[in-house]
């Protein structure tokens, strides 16, 4: 906690890549921005609803680790729909808000059990995703890029989640978030 502030930066990165499908359990294809709906996801996606887990997270670590087992992975192979540089995103408690640009998004699980016949697991033969991956909750929503920053942030109980300053450093505290 730092004094009597109640948010503090825990982490900071960029899009290595955004992906997105029309349907679930498949790989998804790289496009260079997305919207993200309030409460929704990612404009377009099939993982996009009324649920925790809107948009899914994955560190360009675990992309690399992937390829280290020689599997010729790349950006969406996992099905995730951003690709983290910087942070290993597996590692953020649940609750910690995600801010790129104007929009915040919330994480709310980490990790997940693959379903049989999944085509990443099929294509692949091994997958990341059910230890690294994240799921994240749409709080604000905007457009983001490939290539923006992300600011990773504590969140404290009665905290709003309007987005705190743009140029906030690594272990700096926020009074707004």
């Amino acid at each position: 906690m730092c004094g009597n502030v109640k948010n503090r930066v825990i982490g900071t990165g960029k899009i290595a890549s955004l992906n997105i499908s029309d349907k679930k359990g498949v790989v998804k294809r790289p496009v260079p921005e997305v919207t993200l709906v309030e409460d929704w996801g990612i404009s377009g996606d099939a993982h996009a609803g009324k649920w925790h887990r809107q948009v899914s997270m994955l560190s360009l670590s675990s992309v690399e680790k992937a390829r280290s087992w020689g599997i010729d992975a790349k950006f969406g192979d996992f099905a995730e729909n951003i690709t983290i540089e910087g942070v290993d995103v597996w590692k953020l408690p649940i609750g910690t808000l995600a801010q790129i640009g104007d929009t915040v998004m919330e994480v709310t699980q980490i990790g997940k059990e693959c379903h049989s016949g999944c085509e990443i697991a099929r294509k692949t033969g091994k997958c990341v995703m059910p230890l690294e991956g994240i799921f994240l909750k749409v709080i604000k929503g905007g457009v983001i890029k490939t290539g923006d920053s992300v600011i990773f942030y504590s969140k404290e109980k009665g905290v709003s989640t309007t987005p705190p300053f743009a140029d906030a450093q690594e272990g700096t505290c926020v009074s707004k978030l």
